[in-house]
């Protein structure tokens, strides 16, 4: 028999939840997404109530908020009672770490996001909106755009974009086991904001990078590597698009991204710095050494899908959701940046300074 830990009593926030309108439970709601969205839905009238799920409890208290601490791995607590009348469930919770442990990720990752998609079906809620990724797609362009029918196999030596395709797969066999249930994929490129910086720092450079040398004029070159050519978007933005997947009857995968798509060359001009082209190979080879004496926490295998990456073609977005990007990526990047040099957080503990 597998143990159930007692789902105890939402956390109200101050002022508590709201009346009526819809009622969304955003599941990984106090990360770098999270609290976006979050901003988002109780900003929007359309929405009554939001319900907020995370390992840990925030001190943020946002109206119309509830918050409930749950752990979504397989043995957690019973999600059905959670989501039992919700309008909506937003999918956002991922593990990005240990990566030198794949098989830990792969139980919150994967096998928690199936015991989302499992509840919010027995639970009989209508919308279920999954946080897929740019990185859940196969190797492909830079030279131009795809669009959401680009293959989404990842690249299979990355622990993260293995499991983001993985379960592209799964709700490729839950769309069509329920038919009733209106799912939504939505596809990011890499999301930026201000208050993320501390997180994303120890995700994915850990104490190697000095956030507060990271300023431009201090930096004298950049690497312009091959294949180094990616999209960003500022979370905020990526937040509206989600907030429009909730009061919208769409369905389906979405691109999100900005413009422009950055390079050596582009990140140079934000750092005031020379851009270097260099070959990949020995840059890799130093993220893996350091990788391996655990002096960096993201693994060389992210770097290869990085660079593999295609870029992505937003049109469905702009068209069905009526969603614009109110910043550039350069913008975001700044404000990420900006964020790094001040040691910018948020009372979360995922995005606590």
């Amino acid at each position: 028999m597998t143990h159930r830990t007692p789902t105890p009593t939402p956390t109200p926030a101050s002022g508590g939840a709201g009346g009526d309108g819809l009622r969304v439970v955003v599941v990984g709601a106090t990360g770098n997404v999270g609290t976006s969205v979050v901003r988002a839905l109780v900003d929007d009238p359309a929405v009554g109530s939001v319900l907020g799920l995370a390992r840990r409890l925030p001190d943020w208290r946002p109206h119309k908020a509830q918050w409930q601490a749950v752990d979504i791995e397989p043995g957690g607590a019973d999600l059905v009672p959670l989501f039992t009348g919700a309008d909506a469930v937003i999918h956002l919770a991922w593990k990005f770490q240990p990566t030198h442990r794949p098989a830990e990720t792969w139980r919150t990752n994967v096998l928690g996001s199936i015991r989302v998609f499992e509840a919010v079906a027995a639970a009989g809620v209508p919308a279920l909106i999954y946080a897929s990724s740019v990185g859940a797609y196969s190797p492909g362009p830079k030279d131009r755009t795809v669009d959401e029918s680009w293959p989404t196999h990842g690249w299979p030596q990355a622990a993260y974009t293995r499991e983001k395709a993985y379960l592209e797969r799964v709700l490729d066999s839950y769309e069509s086991t329920h038919p009733g249930i209106r799912v939504v994929r939505m596809r990011p490129a890499f999301l930026f904001k201000r208050e993320s910086a501390s997180e994303q720092r120890r995700i994915f450079a850990g104490r190697l990078l000095p956030g507060g040398l990271v300023r431009p004029g201090l930096i004298p070159v950049v690497p312009d590597l091959p294949g180094l050519r990616f999209q960003a978007l500022h979370t905020d933005d990526a937040a509206a698009a989600y907030l429009a997947a909730v009061t919208r009857p769409v369905l389906g995968a979405f691109n999100l991204a900005a413009d422009p798509p950055l390079d050596g060359p582009a990140l140079a001009s934000i750092f005031a710095a020379r851009p270097v082209r260099l070959p990949a190979a020995p840059v890799r080879a130093a993220l893996a050494a350091a990788w391996r004496l655990r002096l960096v926490p993201a693994s060389p295998d992210l770097f290869d899908a990085v660079l593999r990456l295609p870029l992505m073609d937003a049109s469905r977005a702009h068209a069905e959701l009526d969603w614009q990007p109110r910043h550039t990526s350069v913008e975001a990047i700044e404000q990420f940046l900006e964020g790094l040099r001040e040691h910018t957080g948020m009372p979360t503990a995922p995005l606590a300074s």
